[in-house]
């Protein structure tokens, strides 16, 4: 780049072009240049009528040249401009200051060379670049576009730009508006908006109010989404939120609407991060999102940025003749992109009247110009958002030649005099006569049909001869003849009859338009004036004899008369010089060769004329449409019967739906082969399509409409093919769905297998399976075999989905390994007369031999049922017993392979049998020591503990005075002077308190010492209470297919009878759930919830005291 000084001056309305230069001998491809605004606006997108970005490249110099044009400046294009040129991973990049002044009516000197400052980051070697300014004061070509600054005011962080190499550390600060506008006073607002040219100023405003809003700090939200993020079409965006609570319900939002998950959007957890991830970005993702979190919820904007469409394949410049098709074409970037065609600067609007016609292919954009004129020949432009492509159209005449000159005549007084000539073009000219132009008058008729042009002189006077000359428009090319006209002599001299054939084709056919009326005149001459004779087919024809007059009146009294006397449709006129055939309406059996004779006294003369009628074509036949896709269809017709006469040049094709009466034109240029393929239906829509057949005179009536058919899809291929299980005469294939179904629905699958070294295919199931599973049997041992499956529909058969590697049919040997569940490695304990269900999971193939042991020894079957399976192996025991409990050993053995496990099963119950000598150790005033021992059977399980309870001799009630006590002694104290007392103590195990108590066969008397002992008065103290929760129900999520349980604890006395309910129902007798209350802490299990297990839930405890309740919200979600 070359140094420049730090500003430059522009005026309004005024035009400046940017060039960027780059030397490009050591570059392998095109350098990247991109011109921005401020700090990240890519002016690429603001390709418009006020700025135009173009790119050139010489190849000779191999010298790349970039222009950015700002066209008619206002106000708010002044700012900084940075120009970035990257190849690789060089980089450099060299800003200006363009400033914007009013119109002072002259135009200041501005020093090109001092308008840049300097800004190097990494050197690109053996490169140089430059950079020139030319101020253009032209005017500039007009676009669609509008450019517009105000954006560069947004906040820094809305859009993220690609990263940016860093900066030297001398590099100037840039002053960031936003932060300017956070710390001043509002007063100064103005006063900042002025200084700094900004132009939305309350928009700005309402943006920094939500930003402040948005620092506020969150309860729910550690880390909020950012202000705004930007990406570019077609991309993927990742929105982020941390919470502060990972138990908190997160719901994401698009403009209101709740998100859920799908292909396009997906959500992920990492701890406490919620993350959104949007796929494939379109110009419909451009909008608000926000995120809630329990009552908070933070937004964000997503911008979706467009790329700009760039000419791809430029246009060239053409040469036409007027009259022919002119097609200028260009490629584009982007499939179905916005061009926009210019004329010499002004835009060009197609449209059904229009001249002008445009055609759209994919990338491809053509501009059609039917019959070219000298006023076409301009400079065209396509223009897009991405730059434009211009190119000179040069239109001339065609070379004109001359096919039939003109030829001197000799003429009597008084007849007829024509002059012809014919050219290969159809022009206009001029007849002159001795170098004055020809006047037309009612004896002197000028004629000009297609190429053929006649100048016709009736009744020829002396003053008629002369030197005739045609002169064709826009041409240098002449054409002249002489004409002699001689006087009549006292006696005429016989003249053999003559037929004129010249003005007719050289096989003398007359086409007519079926129809239209035909008055074919034929120029004849003889002396005497000849008889004249119209024949068809051996048939003369009705003959009406005229004479030419020269007066108004009494032509008009000629049609009157030929009105009454015309007795036929076909008939013929003569008159002195020439004989007229007259249809009157053309219709198609009119076709055929009519004869003309001539005869006088001097001789004969004969000729033949071939009449053609021609007409519109009938109409095709009812089309076939032969194939259907998702919104498309294939059809095919056969040629009209008749084609009119003329060759069909082609058919229109129209459709509507089966239910409208609205009929749709599908090509807007004629079709030339019978078959045909619309497109861009809806599938699963019923249409009828009809065909239109086209020749050189019309447009048929249409055809009968074809049969109704619908646009349906096949499906995409399964997916996931894999191999789920081998033997030695079967395959086991497994898949899943397509991705794509479409509206046919699926109606199941085709299984097909080819042995190897063959190319035949076998479908393995001769129905249509629903499952996504099959297995392939009657294969032969050691074969090879390919498998692929496909997804069938009433559209037909999806692609089929190959499994990448052959096959071997051969039982693989996989060596046993036995899975034990969790729970199993650990005792399994169960109480007397529960059921026992225990399923061991295991592998190993071929399908392996289990035996089961207990305690070293076979199983009584009797007792324990037992049942395998391929995969599993279940202990079932209907009704536990004590002698159940043991080790019980598995082991699956697959031909040599072995593996073993062990199971520990205790099945516990309550303490049948009492304590052993119990009895009353000593005694001392208030205080007696018990002793015992331990049962001789603890009920399979460890004591827990001894409660003791103390019985007044009087009353016999029994009141616990010791719990959980583990000593076999035990001190009783508190007793009651002078009171005589029995004690009994319990075993305690798990199960409970044993049946039977031990109670001592003496008694303890408290004796009294002597004194009298006054027993202190105590009041009762009132230990009943209400029921109380001291631990509520909270909400809680569950993940379907695992158990889920809800856990709350309640006080109360009386002890509060508990009722679980679920929307207000009380649960009852439900398999499904499972209710346990331990301690005061009540528990509800869940056994694998589904979503219909989602509601309200309830605990509800209930005493002679009162009732409480309390709930929570249970939310199951399905597994991802």
């Amino acid at each position: 780049f070359l140094n420049q000084s730090e500003s430059l001056v522009l005026f309004l309305g005024e035009n400046i072009t940017f060039i960027a230069k780059v030397k490009a001998e050591d570059l392998l491809r095109k350098p990247t240049v991109k011109w921005f605004k401020g700090k990240w606006m890519d002016l690429a997108s603001k390709a418009g009528k006020h700025l135009q970005l173009k790119e050139t490249f010489e190849r000779h110099t191999r010298i790349y040249t970039f222009e950015m044009q700002i066209i008619k400046a206002k106000e708010n294009y002044a700012g900084n401009y940075r120009c970035e040129v990257s190849y690789k991973d060089k980089f450099d990049s060299c800003s200006f200051d363009l400033e914007v002044r009013e119109s002072t009516g002259s135009t200041p000197n501005i020093d090109i060379r001092s308008a840049f400052k300097r800004r190097r980051l990494i050197n690109i070697s053996k490169k140089e670049m430059q950079l020139l300014f030319i101020n253009d004061s032209g005017e500039g070509q007009e676009d669609a576009g509008e450019l517009d600054f105000s954006g560069l005011l947004k906040p820094k962080q809305r859009f993220s730009p690609v990263r940016e190499v860093k900066q030297q550390q001398d590099e100037e600060p840039e002053i960031d508006v936003w932060e300017l506008l956070k710390n001043a006073n509002p007063n100064e607002y103005e006063k900042i908006a002025f200084q700094y040219g900004i132009t939305d100023l309350r928009g700005m405003l309402k943006r920094l109010k939500r930003m402040r809003r948005v620092e506020k700090k969150s309860a729910a939200f550690a880390k909020i989404l950012d202000p705004a993020y930007q990406v570019d079409k077609g991309g993927r965006v990742r929105f982020v939120v941390e919470l502060a609570d990972p138990k908190l319900e997160v719901k994401w939002y698009k403009n209101g609407q709740e998100i859920r998950p799908s292909t396009k959007y997906i959500f992920e957890h990492k701890g406490c991060e919620r993350i959104m991830f949007i796929n494939n970005c379109g110009l419909t993702d451009d909008s608000e999102y926000y995120v809630t979190a329990g009552d908070e919820k933070c937004s964000t904007e997503l911008f979706v940025r467009e790329p700009p469409i760039m000419v791809t394949k430029q246009l060239e410049d053409t040469n036409a003749y007027c009259g022919e098709r002119v097609e200028l074409e260009c490629e584009v970037s982007e499939d179905d992109a916005n061009v926009k065609w210019f004329k010499n600067g002004e835009e060009i609007i197609p449209g059904p009247k229009s001249r002008y016609k445009v055609k759209i292919e994919g990338k491809k954009h053509t501009l059609i110009i039917e019959g070219a004129t000298k006023a076409d020949s301009a400079e065209y432009s396509a223009m897009t958002t991405g730059g434009q492509s211009s190119a000179k159209l040069s239109v001339g005449l065609k070379p004109l030649k001359i096919l039939t000159p003109l030829a001197d005549q000799t003429a009597k007084l008084g007849k007829e005099i024509c002059l012809k000539c014919e050219v290969s073009e159809n022009i206009t000219g001029k007849w002159t006569k001795n170098g004055l132009p020809v006047q037309e008058s009612d004896r002197v008729k000028v004629v000009h049909k297609g190429r053929i042009h006649k100048l016709v002189i009736d009744n020829a006077l002396i003053e008629d001869e002369g030197d005739y000359v045609f002169t064709p428009d826009d041409y240098p090319d002449t054409m002249s003849a002489k004409v002699h006209v001689i006087a009549k002599t006292m006696f005429n001299i016989p003249d053999p009859p003559k037929i004129n054939l010249d003005g007719l084709d050289a096989d003398n056919t007359v086409t007519v338009i079926a129809g239209n009326k035909l008055r074919l005149e034929i120029p004849i001459s003889g002396e005497p004036p000849p008889k004249v004779i119209w024949s068809r087919a051996d048939k003369l024809l009705n003959q009406m004899k005229k004479s030419r007059t020269s007066t108004l009146i009494e032509k008009h009294i000629h049609l009157l008369i030929d009105a009454i006397m015309e007795s036929g449709r076909i008939r013929a006129e003569s008159y002195p010089d020439s004989s007229t055939l007259v249809i009157d309406v053309a219709e198609r059996d009119d076709s055929g060769v009519y004869n003309i004779n001539l005869k006088n006294e001097a001789g004969e003369a004969h000729a033949s004329i071939k009449i053609k009628v021609v007409d519109i074509p009938d109409p095709p036949v009812a089309p076939n449409v032969t194939d259907v896709g998702d919104d498309w269809c294939i059809m095919n017709w056969e040629p009209p019967a008749y084609d009119g006469g003329s060759p069909i040049l082609g058919y229109f094709i129209e459709r509507k739906k089966k239910q409208s009466s609205r009929w749709m034109r599908l090509n807007f240029e004629l079709c030339k082969e019978t078959t045909f393929e619309p497109k861009k239906m809806i599938e699963g829509v019923a249409y009828e399509v009809r065909i239109f057949a086209v020749n050189a005179i019309g447009i048929s009536k249409p055809s009968m409409p074809s049969k109704p058919f619908v646009p349906l899809a096949v499906t995409s291929p399964p997916t996931l093919l894999a191999v789920d299980n081998v033997t030695d005469t079967t395959v086991t294939m497994k898949w899943r769905p397509p991705d794509q179904i479409g509206a046919a629905g699926l109606d199941g699958y085709v299984l097909e297998y080819c042995l190897e070294g063959t190319e035949d295919w076998i479908v393995a199931n001769t129905d249509l399976i629903d499952k996504t599973k099959f297995t392939i049997t009657g294969l032969p041992t050691d074969a090879k075999i390919f498998v692929r499956v496909k997804a069938v529909n009433a559209a037909g058969a999806s692609e089929p989905k190959y499994y990448s590697q052959p096959i071997l049919v051969k039982e693989i040997i996989e060596p046993p390994k036995i899975r034990i569940p969790r729970h199993l490695k650990q005792t399994y304990i169960r109480r007397v007369g529960e059921a026992v269900n225990l399923v061991i999971p295991f592998q190993g193939k071929p399908r392996p031999e289990l035996t089961w042991k207990k305690d070293g020894a076979e199983i009584d079957k009797n007792q324990i049922n037992i049942r395998n399976s391929e995969t599993d192996t279940i202990i079932f025991i209907r009704k536990a017993e004590r002698s159940h409990s043991g080790k019980y050993d598995l082991e699956v053995k697959v031909e040599k392979f072995v593996e073993n496990a062990s199971i520990d099963i205790q099945i516990v119950g309550r303490i049948l049998f009492p304590l052993r000598k119990m009895k009353i150790k000593s005694f001392q005033g208030e205080i007696v020591l018990l002793s015992w021992t331990a049962p001789k059977h603890d009920g399979n399980a460890v004591i827990s503990g001894y409660p003791s309870q103390k019985a007044d001799k009087k009353s016999m009630e029994w009141f616990t005075v010791i719990e959980h006590y583990h000593r076999t002694h035990a001190t009783i104290t508190e007793l009651v002077i002078g009171n005589e007392y029995y004690f009994r103590v319990f075993a305690e195990n798990m199960c409970g308190l044993s049946e039977n108590a031990t109670m001592t066969k003496e008694s303890a008397v408290i004796a009294k010492d002597g004194k009298v002992y006054k027993n202190p008065v105590y009041e009762d103290f009132d230990f009943t209470e209400a029921p109380m929760f001291t631990q509520p129900l909270v909400n809680t999520y569950a993940i379907a297919g695992y158990n889920a349980t809800l856990n709350c604890s309640v006080r109360g006395n009386p002890k509060p009878k508990i009722t679980w309910m679920k929307n207000k129902v009380a649960i009852v007798d439900d398999p499904r759930y499972r209710m346990f209350s331990n301690q005061g802490v009540c528990t509800l299990e869940i056994r694998k919830p589904s979503s219909y297990d989602g509601g309200t839930y309830c605990c509800k405890a209930v005493n002679n005291l009162g009732t409480v309740e309390v709930e929570c919200k249970l939310e199951v979600k399905g597994m991802t």
